[in-house]
């Protein structure tokens, strides 16, 4: 995945936030002074005109990757997905939602929307285009150089063919193309295994990946500077498959893993008969912990204490007060040993305290298991 990074808010399209990368406008820059020859030959007029159609050309191309990228959020949030927002960076968009699809068929809803959005741009650009020049074929104006036609046809000519390319470049099967999340979903939903699929597409990716920069490579060899193109593509794809077969590895060895794999066997833990000034000076201060399970003299569970709520109770004046009387019972802290450790990670408890109580099912305290826990068990696999 590529990395977080300072980003500017521009709108909000349907209560979705649509921002841009730092990297954007050095872009926007760059294929304006790039495209300006080009359709300064086509239009074959002042230089004032063809830099307003480049202009033009270039904003109107970002317009359409927000409406690919809208395709992608629209449909996650119709699949159930919070969507956090769009941000548009150097080589496109990203999509953000919260969490991922949880069906085979809505990954491949969400991945193939973004394609279809683009396809739609690129025929209304061509029905447009042909109102613009109705003496000329429109195919023959996007084809043909050096074809003099309206600045009109000129500029949905240039937006047509940039997101024709935007198409074939995203309907390729590789991660984290949206070609390749349509073929992980067809994979999840053949073999019912999410995480070969995942990975299965990010090799894939990951090959691709290697090809195209060769190609970009061998083009800058030869002369031609837009081979620069390639290369920087190549290298986003490859780490985004990367990250994708990584998570696939972690996944399955999430699943052949249970909460009593990891847990520590032995934790530290609060007797419930302890005074709160007890628990801090022998066990808080000792052990840095910020909470503690509390049990009864046979290791049932009674709930936890957390750093925050014994200095409430000690600045109250209550440093005699029993541990048992100062629990937290409503924090969802408890899951089973035999539960999958994928479910683990899934738990609100896991976020909020970096652990949890593990018990057997009559309430016996067995272990705890902790984020720093979970991190050593799944190392060999990243």
């Amino acid at each position: 995945m590529r990395p977080r990074r300072t980003s500017f808010q521009l709108a909000k399209i349907f209560g979705i936030p649509i921002s841009v990368g730092v990297s954007w406008f050095i872009v926007l820059f760059v294929y304006i002074i790039w495209f300006e020859p080009y359709f300064k030959e086509v239009l074959g007029g002042s230089g004032s005109t063809a830099y307003l159609i480049t202009v033009a050309s270039v904003l109107s191309f970002f317009l359409s990757l927000i409406v690919h990228e809208l395709g992608h959020a629209l449909v996650a949030r119709r699949n159930g997905l919070q969507v956090a927002g769009i941000e548009l960076w150097a080589l496109g968009g990203l999509t953000r939602t919260l969490g991922a699809a949880d069906t085979p068929g809505a990954q491949f809803r969400i991945a193939a929307a973004g394609p279809l959005a683009t396809a739609a741009v690129i025929v209304v650009c061509a029905i447009a285009g042909g109102l613009a020049a109705p003496h000329q074929h429109f195919f023959e104006i996007a084809v043909a150089a050096g074809t003099h036609t309206t600045p009109a046809a000129v500029w949905l000519k240039g937006l047509a063919l940039l997101n024709l390319a935007v198409l074939a470049l995203n309907l390729i099967p590789a991660f984290p193309l949206d070609g390749g999340q349509i073929a992980q979903a067809l994979v999840w939903w053949r073999t019912g295994d999410r995480n070969k699929a995942t990975r299965a597409t990010g090799r894939v990716g990951q090959g691709f990946a290697a090809a195209i920069a060769l190609v970009g490579f061998y083009l800058i060899a030869k002369g031609h500077g837009e081979g620069i193109w390639l290369p920087l593509i190549a290298l986003f794809i490859y780490q985004g498959a990367s990250a994708a077969v990584s998570q696939g590895s972690i996944g399955q060895r999430l699943q052949t893993l249970t909460v009593a794999d990891v847990m520590d066997r032995e934790p530290i833990t609060l007797p419930a008969e302890v005074t709160l000034l007890e628990a801090q000076e022998q066990y808080f201060t000792r052990y840095q912990s910020p909470w503690l399970p509390v049990v009864d003299p046979h290791r049932h569970f009674l709930g936890v204490i957390t750093r925050a709520r014994l200095d409430s109770e000690l600045q109250q004046g209550r440093p005699a007060l029993a541990a048992s009387e100062a629990t937290e019972e409503d924090l969802p802290v408890r899951i089973g040993e035999s539960q999958p450790l994928e479910s683990l990670l899934r738990s609100e408890a896991l976020g909020r305290l970096g652990g949890m109580v593990v018990l057997d099912g009559e309430g016996t305290l067995r272990g705890v298991v902790t984020l720093a826990q979970v991190r050593q068990a799944l190392r060999p696999a990243s």
